[in-house]
């Protein structure tokens, strides 16, 4: 197919997943604009053209056609996403590493509630000691009990500081030769382990269809604009538009708080491990335990933006279940928004626009009309 034709055909291959390319035809257009908007005959020549101006720039919204035909997945009602949502936590659940991680989840999230509970002072038989009520006793059951469930929470979040730190390690050490000896090839490297965020200055210039399979096919490119190794580049953008490159400090960001997360997580177990609960300071153990969780938590935020911003942009695959959808909806005329979100840009920042003027102007307005009412009140 031709890289510059606006459309194509709607053979679909037999793979699990595959690209779509649904693109109406001029005459669906021309009959979807004329139910959309039905103009009197004896309306003026000047009406006509303005009515089809603006319901041709609202299809094109909705549209936002691809020189390859490409659109984005299909939003699905709330009860679908559930149940496929459930499928796929049923399949990934019967994989070791989805049990592992399931019953991993559920021991963090009990012994976490447990133990805020027990701050919460939610069982007060537990301050009982020798038939005298005080809760802060260091032998009541309730600080006992706060105590076990401290070590067995520092022993989970050891299995993640701990568990990830080779990895962890591994990228600072590439960072730092990148930043202390300008070596390039570890900034490839990293690029090649963040493949799903991670894009290279001048990586938006490869050719668009170049993916792992067929990186040989290129004759002439920037070494530099790839990562090491080749095979480790990005699979080609379904949207026929490579994400631009990545900003740097994004990377540095990500590494360092995930670094600092396995620091704070040895800090916390040197004050656990080492000293018992009579001379550990109290301070302590909820300090270290909040910072690492806000360090990794940070990291991970920041990450997931970054990979999302670029499945903006280049796309996802879509499987046979998003294609019959799309096809469906088209016949029934179910309009789909061609982005991400499956929703209407201008419709968003125009919501935007008025929360934040609500957030900015609200109190003001309302004290403004308060001010004016109790004047009213004044000269009556």
């Amino acid at each position: 197919m031709a890289p510059d034709s606006p459309r194509m055909s709607k053979e679909v291959p037999d793979d699990s997943v595959e690209r779509i390319t649904t693109v109406s035809t001029g005459t669906e257009r021309n009959d979807s604009l004329n139910q959309r908007a039905p103009i009197p005959p004896t309306q003026a020549q000047e009406g006509v053209g303005a009515a089809l101006a603006s319901n041709t720039a609202a299809l094109n919204v909705q549209m936002h056609e691809y020189a390859n035909g490409y659109h984005f997945p299909p939003k699905y009602p709330v009860k679908e996403q559930i149940r496929y949502g459930l499928v796929s936590f049923w399949n990934f659940y019967n994989t070791g590493f989805g049990f592992f991680l399931t019953i991993y989840s559920l021991n963090v999230i009990a012994w976490g509630g447990m133990l805020f509970l027990l701050l919460c002072n939610a069982a007060p038989a537990m301050c009982f000691v020798d038939g005298t009520y005080d809760c802060n006793h260091i032998d009541s059951p309730r600080r006992i009990w706060i105590e076990t469930d401290s070590q067995i929470l520092n022993g989970f979040f050891c299995v993640t500081g701990f568990g990830l730190a080779p990895w962890r390690f591994r990228d600072w050490y590439y960072l730092l030769r990148y930043r202390i000896r300008n070596d390039n090839k570890a900034l490839r490297t990293l690029a090649g382990v963040h493949r799903g965020w991670f894009r290279l200055a001048g990586s938006d210039q490869l050719p668009v269809n170049i993916g792992p399979k067929n990186i040989e096919e290129i004759a002439n490119y920037n070494i530099d604009s790839v990562p090491y190794p080749l095979n480790t580049i990005p699979d080609a953008p379904p949207t026929g538009i490579r994400a631009p490159p990545t900003k740097m400090w994004k990377l540095d960001f990500i590494i360092y708080f995930n670094v600092a997360n396995t620091f704070l997580q040895c800090v916390l177990s040197s004050f656990m491990w080492a000293l018992n609960r009579y001379d550990r300071p109290s301070w302590s153990t909820g300090l270290f335990v909040c910072l690492a969780c806000i360090a990794s938590a940070i990291a991970g935020i920041m990450q997931g933006m970054e990979g999302k911003h670029v499945k903006a942009i280049e796309g996802v695959p879509l499987t046979k279940r998003d294609m019959a959808r799309l096809a469906r909806d088209q016949e029934l005329g179910v309009p789909h928004y061609n982005n991400i979100k499956d929703k209407d840009p201008e419709a968003e920042k125009e919501k935007a626009a008025k929360k934040k003027e609500k957030k900015w102007f609200g109190k003001s307005k309302s004290s403004g009309l308060g001010t004016d009412n109790e004047r009213q009140a004044l000269y009556d």
